[in-house]
């Protein structure tokens, strides 16, 4: 699918299913990159609802100039600073679940050693600056060409670029300190 825009024209002529289609294939990804601005997963949920409500209430201020996921991770971002500007500060304390792993003690050992990897690399991202980690994300994790991750932050290509080159170069320093076997 084009990233949805079909599906939003269909809507558009009427047909409501359509619509569910583009939340099915694109409403956890703007979640995931809402929640890196936020660090809150309800909020970015809050967030990300409101964004695709704005393409029900406003259904022609989407002018297919740009993809639809384009369209709406811009959206995501704007929301998402403007709930930063607005929130108060209040510091949460997140409580890890315990789960049950009913796997061989080799299994485990996997499956925690690739834990400890995502958790590192997760806090790594958390530490670079906003515009590094909303490139990174952009382009590694949502898979968006240079230049509609450049049209979402609002810069240019080659921002962009730089911005990956001092991403990739941080978190290396950063990841080597917490030791080369996460490498």
């Amino acid at each position: 699918m084009d990233n949805g825009a079909s599906s939003y024209r269909r809507f558009l002529d009427g047909d409501e299913s359509a619509f569910d289609e583009i939340i099915k294939e694109l409403f956890d990804s703007l979640v995931f990159f809402i929640d890196r601005y936020v660090n809150d997963y309800h909020a970015a949920e809050d967030i990300a609802i409101d964004c695709f409500s704005d393409l029900v209430v406003n259904r022609h201020r989407y002018n297919f100039k740009v993809k639809l996921k384009t369209y709406l991770f811009m959206l995501g971002r704007s929301r998402a600073l403007n709930y930063i500007k607005h929130r108060r500060v209040l510091t949460f304390v997140e409580l890890d679940e315990a789960e049950n792993i009913s796997a061989e003690q080799g299994k485990l050992e996997e499956t925690l050693l690739a834990d400890e990897r995502k958790k590192a690399v997760n806090e790594a991202l958390k530490s670079l600056p906003d515009d590094m980690r909303a490139a990174v994300h952009l382009i590694y994790f949502e898979e968006l060409t240079y230049d509609e991750a450049a049209g979402i932050m609002k810069k240019s290509r080659k921002q962009i670029d730089n911005l990956l080159y001092r991403a990739k170069k941080e978190l290396r320093v950063i990841l080597r300190k917490d030791g080369e076997l996460l490498l």
